[in-house]
């Protein structure tokens, strides 16, 4: 099964929720639960190690290593810019560990999401204490890269971040909307490539993808206001998927 395939079973579990929301059905954990786990078992085994390779890169406990793995995307000649960018992306590294290890989900109150009135789940506290870094440390390190980089390579530097999110996600857009417009594709790149630099100061893969969910609900919001029917594009798209397997 492809990447594409995978990002496209993460849409699939958002659709779900969304309809059984607007239907007024109660998510309860365990609902919720069986949902996803239903869609996941069809993953291959493949799969999963894909995502865990990715879990494990976001992850990697050598810095330097992950620093220099970064920078070698970029194939530099210039010896001393590549120690220049190395040091930027190690130093940032660094910082947003330090500011996680030392601000644990548990140092926020339990409560409920303002938007949904659901309780705050672990990960949401986490991205909560996270989300309150201060913004220095990715000034100092987006400043840095494009006063050493053009934005091409500030681009690859992100993309390595985070495993390449924003290249899976609009080709999973292009796959659901066929006749996507310049216009409609123009704006949903923008909206990932935001999500792509606000997710580099989170520390792992899980928080990664929940701040990329924050922009494709409103990637979604985008299509429907713009005379598109979200719901309706992902309901054709599984039905050509069926058709195409049988």
């Amino acid at each position: 099964m492809s990447v594409l395939t995978v990002e496209n079973q993460v849409f699939s579990i958002r659709v779900l929720e969304s309809q059984l929301i607007n239907s007024g059905a109660m998510m309860k954990k365990i609902t919720k639960l069986m949902i996803i786990c239903g869609i996941v078992a069809v993953i291959s085994i493949s799969d999963m190690q894909q995502v865990c390779a990715q879990e494990e890169v976001v992850m990697l406990n050598d810095v330097p290593a992950k620093a220099r793995s970064y920078t070698a995307a970029l194939q530099l000649r210039d010896t001393a810019k590549i120690k220049r960018v190395e040091s930027l992306i190690s130093t940032h590294i660094n910082q947003v560990r330090e500011w996680h290890n030392a601000h644990p989900a548990s140092s926020i109150p339990e409560g409920i999401n303002p938007v949904n009135g659901m309780k705050l789940s672990e990960l949401d506290r986490q991205i909560i204490a996270d989300s309150a870094m201060p913004s220095l440390v990715h000034e100092t390190l987006m400043t840095g890269l494009r006063k050493e980089l053009n934005e091409a390579q500030v681009e690859v530097i992100l993309d390595k971040y985070t495993v390449g999110k924003v290249a899976a996600t609009i080709n999973s857009y292009k796959a659901i909307i066929p006749n996507l417009s310049v216009k409609e594709e123009g704006t949903i790149l923008a909206f990932l490539k935001e999500a792509r630099e606000m997710a580099i100061d989170y520390k792992t893969m899980k928080q990664i993808s929940a701040i990329f969910e924050i922009y494709k609900s409103k990637v979604e919001r985008y299509l429907d206001s713009n005379g598109r029917n979200w719901l309706a594009l992902y309901q054709a798209y599984t039905q050509r998927t069926k058709q195409m397997q049988n």
